[in-house]
């Protein structure tokens, strides 16, 4: 029979228990208030707040990355060695063929096929802070082929002049142009775009799946943060969810749910939200090749031909005469403003026909236009400035806490 003594060491230990359980939910809430303050802390480090300490931890972030990956190429030196061997080996071919070979045949096509992947991917990664491309350099390059398209009365251009200058050929007779013939004209590049932001879609991807696989939460990972706080809230009932809040847990959904055709659905259309998509796909993990190949699908085929035939349809030739016409109606500024622009299509075509610009002082839209393209990629560089030093003071105050943990 037990005695009354032989209880006190096991109320001691559940006294203790509820101590223990007590101080790990005070040091649970202190360290969220410490990581809220970090938060605030990073947030500040912008070049329009702390200029010379956010190029400070710019340049050394960067010293860092290429240190990081100066050590990988080490580490991994056989497989360099297989690129580059298979590099000598093609630059051998290319040399060794002559200008009528294979290779400089495929030249031109294949580094401009990578220039449009390369934009895409600037497109669309970075979580919703990439260069969007599109409206800069894909949009203007099929509005141009659909007005050239027009004035020559054919999409096939001089070739040795196609990309880069689109000029008619000589002797050539005008005849119908169709929106497919403009769609087939620009579709090469349109779909290397397309596939450049399927790949940029990949990191949100993979590093939800890796903090899945590894039960390792960041704490200053923002994303999965809030896909924990969408999960939370859409089991909610009775709470007012804002249209944005909704449509990120009708995005959650989708993808989980319906799967394949799930994500094709989302990747199929102009999605802000896509990067939600991108990150639960990694989080209930589903298959890389399931995510990509949808991913890829949606954004180089069906959204890009939506796309194509959207700015086809606006700058087809029918459409800029009745947006003439209006413009001319309009009293006030509307007369002035038509024979502008009427006087800079003129000479657009006779640009066309020649090859040549008889202009001096040149085109003053396209020198607005090329102010803008300047400011956004400035603010791509800026903000590509910003994320690197935020990065690197978020590695500090993260040891800075594992450190304070442990003592």
């Amino acid at each position: 029979m037990k005695t009354e003594n032989s209880f006190k060491p096991i109320i001691k230990a559940r006294g203790s228990h509820a101590k223990e359980k007590r101080w790990d939910s005070k040091t649970e809430v202190m360290g969220k208030e410490r990581v809220k303050r970090d938060r605030e802390e990073r947030e500040n480090l912008v070049l329009w707040k702390a200029p010379v300490r956010t190029i400070t931890n710019f340049v050394a972030e960067l010293f860092s990355i290429l240190l990081n990956f100066f050590q990988k190429l080490r580490t991994n030196y056989l497989k360099c060695l297989c690129v580059l061997s298979i590099c000598a080996l093609f630059s051998y071919l290319y040399k060794a063929e002559g200008p009528d070979g294979l290779l400089h045949h495929y030249e031109k096509p294949f580094l401009w096929g990578l220039w449009w992947v390369w934009l895409g991917v600037l497109s669309s990664v970075g979580l919703g802070t990439g260069l969007h491309t599109f409206l800069l350099f894909l949009g203007p390059f099929i509005a141009k082929v659909t007005l050239e398209a027009y004035n020559c009365g054919s999409v096939d251009f001089v070739e040795s002049e196609y990309p880069d200058n689109l000029v008619c050929q000589e002797g050539a007779t005008p005849g119908h142009v169709s929106i497919l013939d403009i769609m087939a004209k620009v579709r090469f590049p349109a779909f290397c775009w397309g596939a450049g932001t399927a790949l940029g879609e990949l990191p949100p991807y993979f590093m939800a799946r890796t903090a899945r696989l590894t039960g390792e939460k960041d704490e200053d990972d923002e994303d999965l943060e809030e896909l924990e706080d969408i999960m939370n809230r859409k089991g909610s009932k009775g709470e007012n969810l804002d249209i944005m809040t909704r449509g990120k847990i009708f995005m959650h959904d989708l993808v989980q749910k319906v799967g394949f055709f799930g994500i094709l659905a989302a990747a199929s259309i102009p999605n802000p939200l896509f990067d939600l998509a991108g990150i639960t796909c990694g989080h209930v993990l589903v298959p890389f090749w399931t995510f990509f190949g949808a991913t890829l699908i949606g954004k180089a085929i069906v959204k890009m031909h939506i796309q194509k035939m959207f700015i086809i349809f606006v700058f087809s030739e029918q459409y800029v005469l009745a947006f003439l016409s209006f413009i001319k109606v309009v009293p006030g500024f509307g007369p002035p403003l038509y024979s502008f622009l009427e006087e800079m299509i003129k000479k657009q075509k006779a640009k066309l026909q020649t090859g040549q610009s008889s202009e001096e002082g040149g085109n003053p839209i396209g020198k607005i236009f090329e102010y803008f393209v300047f400011v956004m990629v400035a603010y791509f560089v800026v903000t590509i400035v910003n994320s690197l030093a935020q990065s690197r003071l978020a590695r500090a105050q993260k040891a800075k806490r594992d450190c304070n943990k442990n003592d």
